[in-house]
């Protein structure tokens, strides 16, 4: 007779998962991929290495399983901020400046998603993220292409392009004390979508 989990152990094995998902976020945030271990996720959740082990295979198994909830929890704070009130200018310029206001919340974390050296699964998972990512742009691009306030381009091109630079942009603020660039950004951004520039303060 096959073996079924009671709904109480059930519970418990969820719990245990959920405690190591949320020492391996808060070890991500402060150390980055790089100290990211599988030990150090055990004694951060205050349980045995082996008992990591008995839900993620591997260190970068664990990681793709952070990426994927984080990245989601990011798509859907800059899709938000696509939907704000104005132009497409606007809202792309707003999708931006919301992903890199976010960043620097948790620089270390944002650093580990966009450009830490990592193992390939990770780093699979990260293309899906600027997929996503630039997805939400196009969108926006698109609309203001079909409105007609948009010069003639490829949506898709235009909105990885600016992911891309948004991306090496913010490795800078995100790993020094630098002054932030934000403001040229928005400006290039504009520029890159073909509209009229806006001054930001």
């Amino acid at each position: 007779m096959a073996y079924r989990r009671t709904p109480q152990v059930q519970a418990r094995l969820d719990a245990q998962q959920a405690t190591i998902f949320d020492a391996a976020v808060e070890l991500l945030a402060e150390r980055g991929y790089a100290g990211c271990s599988v030990a150090a996720v055990a004694a951060k959740a205050g349980i045995a290495t082996g008992s990591v082990y008995r839900y993620f295979p591997s260190k970068a198994a664990l990681v793709v399983e952070l990426f994927r909830v984080v990245v989601a929890r990011e798509v859907a704070a800059v899709e938000e901020a696509s939907m704000r009130p104005g132009d497409a200018t606007e809202r792309v310029v707003a999708v931006l400046e919301t992903f890199a206001h976010r960043a620097m919340k948790a620089p270390r974390l944002a650093y580990a998603l966009l450009a830490e050296p990592v193992d390939a699964p990770v780093e699979a998972e990260r293309l899906v993220f600027r997929r996503a990512f630039r997805d939400v742009v196009a969108a926006r691009i698109e609309e203001g292409l079909r409105a007609g306030v948009l010069p003639p381009q490829d949506a898709q091109l235009t909105a990885a392009a600016l992911v891309g630079a948004t991306a090496e942009v913010m490795i800078g603020p995100l790993t020094s004390e630098g002054p932030s660039t934000f403001p040229d950004l928005c400006t290039f951004t504009v520029r890159a979508l073909g509209g009229p520039v806006v001054h930001h303060p």
